[in-house]
């Protein structure tokens, strides 16, 4: 029998705070002023395109990341920026089911995001709403990553396939650096909790396929590599840099 030190979600989601900077969730009023929720930001861009940098959110934050990284086209700057915004999102939610027995509701409408700011993305939850481990995949997959892809879709040439392969990368690494810390901290029950929700998770059609089920690598590749001197990924399905 493993014993599951569970507590209930606290306001503050403060248990998530050690695990690292992907985990972290602020909540309550973001402290730079009013900033737009991801339900806003996952919406089609204005037709204006004189104003679109300042009206569609993840044209801004694409541009921003594309600056950034040196990236030689807004594509790959997209896949990157939205790799992030998984990993963060799948972090919170297996975070908090690991060590809270629950999940807290992620609603696009209840996150707000500052596509200005650094790495990690800058999240706020307005309101902590507890739900159920079973609803991890309804709160991360519908709620966020296939708005979130359809946003990027219709922005930019991303394939889909690249991007669900992203979602499969960032829920992979966000298991194992989450066994990391419960090894470290005399938790392996809440690894042991993470790596059983990440498998019931990488059931689903869009991500069963995403990695290689022995070697974890992924079957598609995030275009990093194009970045200079990005290079390959850990889990890249190359091995070595393809020629252009």
């Amino acid at each position: 029998m493993v014993l599951l030190l569970l507590v209930d979600l606290d306001p503050q989601l403060a248990a998530l705070g050690p695990l690292g900077g992907f985990f972290v969730l602020r909540t309550g009023v973001p402290p730079r002023g009013s900033l737009p929720t991801l339900a806003r930001a996952y919406t089609e861009p204005r037709t204006d395109a004189r104003k679109e940098v300042y009206t569609d959110f993840v044209t801004f934050r694409i541009q921003m990341v594309t600056e950034s990284i040196r990236a030689p086209e807004p594509r790959i700057a997209a896949s990157v920026a939205h790799q992030a915004l998984a990993a963060r999102l799948w972090s919170i939610a297996l975070g908090a089911a690991a060590l809270y027995g629950q999940v807290p509701d992620l609603d696009p409408r209840l996150l707000r995001w500052d596509p200005a700011g650094g790495a990690p993305d800058d999240l706020w939850l307005s309101e902590v709403r507890p739900l159920p481990v079973e609803a991890i995949g309804e709160v991360v997959l519908a709620g966020h990553l296939e708005p979130l892809a359809a946003a990027l879709r219709a922005r930019h040439r991303v394939a889909e396939g690249l991007l669900w392969g992203n979602a499969g990368s960032a829920l992979a690494a966000a298991v194992r650096q989450l066994d990391r810390w419960a090894r470290a901290n005399g938790r392996p029950e809440a690894g042991d909790r993470a790596r059983t929700i990440a498998a019931e998770l990488f059931a689903h059609p869009d991500l069963s396929a995403t990695l290689d089920p022995v070697t974890l690598r992924r079957r598609s590749c995030c275009l990093y590599y194009r970045v200079p001197g990005g290079g390959l990924c850990g889990d890249c399905c190359f091995t070595r840099p393809p020629e252009h």
